[in-house]
C-alpha cells in the first residue's frame, strides 16, 4: 500500500463514527447523569430476597445501596461479612459476595465481553453504612473487592490527595463513607502508584480529592421538615435543592439524596420500605423525583426503584 492510500485509510477511520462495540463512557462524572439508587437493596431478617432482582430489572445504569455488618459467630466461628440492617443475626444473612457480586456476574461479564462502555459504570454500589466497630470489617471489604477488581472503576493514587486522578471506568463503581476507618483501609493502605477501588464521601465545604468523590444529603436539607412533614413543593424548596446540587458539582462531587419514597402504609409491611422516608403518595414523590432530575442530582435513593426508574425514563423522553 502506498503512502497516499495509507493516509487516506487513516483519515477515513478517524472520520468514521465510533462503532457500538468501541463506545466510550458518556456522562458519568458529577452532573452528567441522574441515576435511581435502590435503597437498602438486600433482605431483612429473611424477607424480601428479591430486592436485588427488582433493582436489576429496572434497567441500567443504576445505583444499589447495601449496608454491611460483621457476624462474629458465622463461618464456623471465623466471622463473616454480611448484609444486614440490624441484629440479631441468624447465620442466614446473605453475603456481599453472593448476593451482589455473584448475582451481577452475568451482566458484568457480558458488558466486558461486548466492549460497549456507553453506560459504564452500569452499577454504582454504595456501601456507605458499614455498621459496627469490629476490626475485621473494613479489611474484609477491601479484600473482597480486590477479588473483583477487574470489574471495578479504579484511579491511581498519587503522592498527595490532589489532584483528582482520572477514573479507569469499568462496569461497577464502589462508593463508601468517608470516616476514619474508610480512609485508613481504603486510602492510606494503598501505596502511591497503587489503585484506589473504593471512593469515599466528602464534606460540605472542601473540594473533591482523589479518594473523596461524592457527598451525601438527607432530604431534610431541602425540605426542613423531612419527608413525613413535607407540604406542597415550593419555589423555595427548588432553590435549596439547586443550590446544594450546583455547589456539590462545582466542588467536583457526585451528590446523593436519601431517600425519596411515596406509598401507602400497606407497602411498608408488604415490602419492608422505610416509613421515615415516605412522602405519603406516589404523586408527592414523583414531584420530588422530577425536581431532583431537573436539578441534576446524581443519585436519587429510593425504595421504589421500579417506579422511580420508569418515571425518570419518562422525564428523559420528554426532555429529548
Amino acid at each position: 500500500m502506498n503512502t497516499r492510500k495509507a493516509w487516506l485509510l487513516v483519515l477515513l477511520v478517524l472520520l468514521m463514527p465510533p462503532s457500538h462495540a468501541a463506545e466510550q463512557p458518556v456522562g458519568f462524572l458529577p452532573g452528567e447523569r441522574v441515576l435511581v439508587e435502590a435503597h437498602n437493596c438486600y433482605p431483612y431478617h429473611g424477607m424480601w430476597h428479591d430486592r436485588i432482582d427488582r433493582a436489576l430489572g429496572a434497567g441500567f445504569p443504576l445505583g444499589i445501596e447495601m449496608d454491611l455488618a460483621w457476624h462474629a459467630e458465622g463461618n464456623d466461628g471465623a466471622g463473616r461479612l454480611i448484609l444486614a440492617h440490624d441484629g440479631p443475626f441468624t447465620d442466614r444473612e446473605p453475603t456481599l459476595r453472593d448476593y451482589f457480586f455473584e448475582r451481577v456476574r452475568p451482566y458484568v461479564e457480558a458488558a466486558l465481553a461486548s466492549g460497549d462502555q456507553h453506560n459504564w459504570p452500569l452499577i454504582t454500589l454504595n456501601i456507605n453504612d458499614i455498621r459496627g466497630d469490629e476490626a475485621q470489617m473494613h479489611p474484609a471489604v477491601w479484600a473482597l473487592t480486590g477479588e473483583y477488581e477487574a470489574w471495578l472503576c479504579t484511579a491511581v493514587k498519587g503522592p498527595e490527595p490532589e489532584p483528582v486522578a482520572p477514573i479507569d471506568v469499568k462496569p461497577i463503581l464502589v462508593l463508601a463513607g468517608g470516616g476514619r476507618r474508610e480512609v485508613e483501609h481504603f486510602y492510606d493502605a494503598v501505596p502511591v502508584g497503587g489503585r484506589l477501588r473504593i471512593f469515599g464521601s466528602g464534606g460540605r465545604e472542601d473540594g473533591a480529592t482523589n479518594f473523596r468523590r461524592w457527598v451525601n444529603y438527607p432530604w431534610n436539607a431541602v425540605e426542613p421538615g423531612g419527608q413525613r412533614n413535607a407540604g406542597e413543593w415550593t419555589p423555595e424548596d427548588a432553590a435549596r435543592l439547586s443550590t446544594l446540587v450546583d455547589d456539590a458539582h462545582r466542588r467536583g462531587f457526585w451528590i446523593r439524596f436519601y431517600s425519596l419514597n411515596g406509598h401507602g402504609a400497606l407497602a411498608t409491611a408488604r415490602f419492608g420500605w422505610s416509613p421515615g422516608y415516605n412522602f405519603g403518595s406516589l404523586e408527592a414523590v414523583q414531584e420530588r423525583w422530577t425536581a431532583a432530575f431537573e436539578s441534576g442530582v446524581d443519585f436519587i435513593a429510593t425504595d421504589q426503584v421500579e417506579e422511580a426508574a420508569a418515571w425518570l425514563t419518562k422525564l428523559r423522553k420528554q426532555a429529548e
